[in-house]
This record gives C-alpha cells, structure tokens and sequence, in this order.
C-alpha cells in the first residue's frame, strides 16, 4: 500500500522552476491523503501569482500517479494558510540565506 512518506518523495521530483527546488523542501505541500490506491495531495504555491501554477500542479499529478499502486491522484491548490519561507526545510532556508 502507497504511504504519506511514498507520496511525499514521489513529490521530491517535482520543482518549482523560478527556484529550482522542489515542492516538499520548499515546504509547498500541505497534506497527503491516501485511500487505497487514490491519493490526495494539498499543495501550495509561493505565490497566488505563479506563472508556473499549471505545470506544477500536473508535474505533481504526474508524480503520484507514476506510482506503482496508484490509480489516481488529485491536486489540491490551497493558499490558506499563505506559504511563507519559514514552511521550508531549515536548512534550505540557511543556505538561501532566508
């Protein structure tokens, strides 16, 4: 059976093309739901305004649903609560200098 932590490195493929890292560094993903072989995921974006919204969310569906034991995936695009560089990995902020 497909897990939170399966789903959450199948999303470590998909980046954010302004800063080149991806969704669960960047802290952008905000819930995973998994029931039996469908998935949910609850993402974010670091702006309402991503010109990048589009192919990110299908990249990511892309991900999941390239998973051996998925048979689908929904994308969620939530802005609430706002993502703020303090949702990213403590080390990756560090090292942006954030």
């Amino acid at each position: 059976m497909v897990t939170e932590k399966d789903v959450r490195r199948a999303l470590r493929k998909v980046k954010d093309p302004e800063l080149n890292l991806d969704l669960v560094v960047l802290g952008l993903v905000y819930g995973v739901e998994v029931v039996d072989s469908h998935v949910k995921a609850t993402i974010s974006l670091t702006s309402p305004f991503c010109p990048a919204a589009s192919q990110i969310i299908d990249d990511a569906r892309r991900a999941i649903e390239q998973m051996e034991e998925v048979e689908s995936a929904e994308i969620e695009l939530t802005f609430n609560p706002p993502w703020t560089p303090e949702r990213m990995d403590p080390i990756i902020r560090s090292s942006l200098g954030i």
